[in-house]
């Protein structure tokens, strides 16, 4: 309960140096983010990573934690089926179920990335890990300019899609362009489909965007911290 109360007092006070309305807001909604993430045991605070995810939560993130609450709210209606196994102490809540705007793909607001899917087989459990994972972090990073910024892009987009179709003489179909322009060109998604080590993504247009990955793939991350680690132990060893 004191640390319940504790994100909330962290909620409100920064708030009140904007407005004391927006301290009060802040405070709410941090405090009900703190009750299910506390609930849930969400937040991995043994480690810097925990500690920073919640405060940015309760901060400077708290417009998509807010929006994230709501997807906990359809995730109840609709029976979503939360994982512990990619929650428990991983700074993120997932659901199996839930929200989603297409069949097939996840859908991440601040904290809760809904629709995962069957997460027991490796690829579905990779796209959690590896890309929905990258949102929420961006949601942290960018705070109150993530949904607008992300938005803004998938509505203009869409505009240049179709003024696209119709340069292209309508030869293409006007739905894969306008998805392309407007979500997998996304920067948002290109950063995140790069670092789960799919870019170019099947479901774009080929000759459409970004040639490069926009930065390395969170398994190759992993191998080289890894093989820093044990090349260090190592040295220990022999030092020994």
């Amino acid at each position: 309960m004191r640390s319940r109360c504790r994100r909330a007092v962290l909620g409100w006070l920064v708030g009140w140096l904007v407005h004391p309305v927006v301290g009060l807001v802040m405070a709410v909604i941090a405090g009900v983010n703190g009750v299910l993430s506390g609930w849930r045991g969400v937040y991995a605070f043994s480690t810097p990573e925990g500690v920073l995810a919640f405060v940015l939560d309760s901060t400077w993130a708290s417009v998509p934690t807010a929006v994230g609450l709501l997807a906990h709210g359809v995730a109840a209606v609709r029976k979503g089926g939360f994982e512990a196994s990619l929650s428990v102490r991983q700074n993120r809540h997932v659901y199996r179920r839930g929200a989603y705007l297409k069949k097939g793909f996840a859908l991440t607001v601040g904290n809760v990335i809904s629709g995962a899917g069957d997460v027991d087989h490796g690829g579905r459990r990779k796209l959690i890990t590896d890309h929905e994972a990258v949102h929420v972090w961006q949601a942290r990073t960018f705070g109150p300019l993530y949904l607008p910024l992300y938005l803004a892009w998938s509505g203009g987009g869409a505009l240049a899609g179709v003024l696209l179709w119709l340069r292209r003489g309508r030869r293409q179909p006007v739905g894969k362009l306008v998805e392309s322009c407007s979500y997998y060109l996304n920067p948002f998604e290109w950063w995140a489909y790069s670092r789960q080590d799919y870019w170019p993504p099947a479901g774009k247009v080929a000759d459409l965007g970004w040639k490069r990955p926009a930065a390395r793939p969170l398994a190759a991350v992993r191998a080289a911290r890894a093989g820093l680690a044990a090349e260090v132990s190592s040295e220990h060893h022999v030092g020994d």
